[in-house]
């Protein structure tokens, strides 16, 4: 199998298991986390609170990428792979997708940054940097690949002049569609959850590691809230038609 080939299937192959890769990343994360806790040297400051409260903005940071650039796209759009094969009936190139070429792909590196660099160790970061680059260029290829074959020179002169990761706004381009909150309700409801749900058990468990029960109530409340919204927003979304939206 020809390397452009190879690429393309192991993409294909990534992006069908995204639901369970990220899982054992947070798996590995929460090891190293709890042997930062447990470690000697370590001892709980004030600097370790603005710290942790500094990681949890950038996952809320990647986060925003993710609903500023699905509350702008149109239905059946990004080459979203599924079960039958990749889907784009349009090709994204306004708003967001005019600065960089694969937006929902940088917003989940910094969501998932935050918990990565919650472990306190610089390696533990880097690593997860390599792995992210390697893991997500075969995702972004597969997705390129079928964007090349279906739109042609449309696709070509749009990717020449815009990057696929590291974003630049020289280029900038009104998105052609108003932001709609309903989408962003519909597609990112478990965005919010998983991220004060990832940070409220990290953090429970490092206390409880510790014998120590002052535990982030911010944290906690942040849980009871988005939860309770993702199952009212999943109800609406499956009994009713009030998130529907024509053409989004």
């Amino acid at each position: 199998m020809a390397l452009r080939e190879e690429f393309e299937s192991q993409g294909r192959w990534l992006f069908r298991y995204r639901g369970i890769i990220p899982i054992l990343i947070l798996l590995i994360e929460a090891i190293v986390y709890l042997k930062t806790r447990l470690s000697p040297g370590f001892e709980e400051t004030p600097y370790v609170f603005y710290y942790e409260a500094l990681c949890l903005l950038i996952s809320l940071f990647g986060l925003f990428i993710r609903v500023y650039t699905v509350g702008h796209t149109p239905r059946n759009t990004s080459g979203r792979n599924t079960a039958e094969g990749q889907v784009a009936d349009v090709l994204n190139s306004t708003g967001i997708y005019s600065t960089v070429r694969h937006p929902l792909y940088l917003g989940n590196f910094f969501m998932w940054l935050g918990p990565a660099m919650l472990t306190g160790q610089f390696w533990f970061v880097i690593a997860f940097c390599l792995f992210y680059w390697v893991y997500y260029e075969r995702i972004m290829f597969a997705e390129e690949e079928f964007l090349r074959s279906k739109f042609g020179n449309v696709y070509t002169d749009w990717a020449a002049k815009t990057p696929a990761f590291f974003p630049t706004f020289g280029n900038f381009v009104k998105p052609n569609l108003p932001f709609s909150w309903k989408k962003v309700l519909k597609k990112e409801k478990n965005g919010l959850l998983a991220v004060f749900l990832v940070f409220s058990l990290f953090d429970v468990a490092g206390k409880l590691i510790t014998h120590r029960s002052d535990f982030n109530y911010f944290l906690i409340a942040g849980v009871s809230i988005t939860l309770l919204s993702y199952v009212v927003l999943k109800y609406l979304k499956y009994r009713t038609h009030v998130l529907d939206e024509q053409g989004r």
